[in-house]
């Protein structure tokens, strides 16, 4: 009986050239992993509705979330952090009381207005006090009042 590492005449791999191959392949390809990004459910919204800032991609083994007004990790522009462990959220500067942090991470924000239109950054903060930022937009119109159509009463005669 012949090893698997010899290759046979009916012309298969052999064993360490396919192991060796596997080997190369999975160390080339790069590791996948999710990234943490941020919805505004819905994607624009009329001032005076709730929106919701969905969160996606979230690593595990988390401590807290931190939200933030803005592009940017600032802590004059936080709005909010929320402990998961104690479920306690604790407001921010930029907190204006219409914000709540969810234990899966989504702030909702109820009646928005104007100013709310801009970007929400989430700093998802881990048990090893390393963080995975992510950052979405909100835009907030203001509605246009409903149309209305008039009839004049006219006599027009052919």
């Amino acid at each position: 009986m012949e090893s698997p590492s010899v290759p046979t005449r009916r012309g298969r791999v052999p064993w360490q050239g396919l192991l060796l191959a596997v080997s190369l392949l999975t160390s080339w390809s790069p590791p996948t992993t999710a990234q943490l990004t941020v919805e505004s459910v819905p994607p624009s919204a009329a001032e005076g509705e709730d929106v919701l800032l969905r969160v996606h991609g979230l690593p595990g083994f988390l401590a807290g979330y931190v939200w933030f007004k803005g592009e940017s990790v600032d802590s004059s522009r936080q709005i909010a952090s929320y402990v998961i462990d104690t479920q306690q959220m604790y407001p921010g500067p930029e907190y204006s009381g219409r914000e709540t942090i969810h234990p899966n991470g989504s702030l909702l924000l109820q009646k928005v207005t104007l100013k709310d239109t801009g970007y929400y950054t989430l700093l998802g903060i881990k048990r090893n006090f390393q963080g995975d930022k992510g950052t979405g937009q909100l835009r907030v119109y203001q509605p246009v009042g409903k149309p209305s159509i008039r009839a004049r009463n006219s006599s027009h005669r052919a």
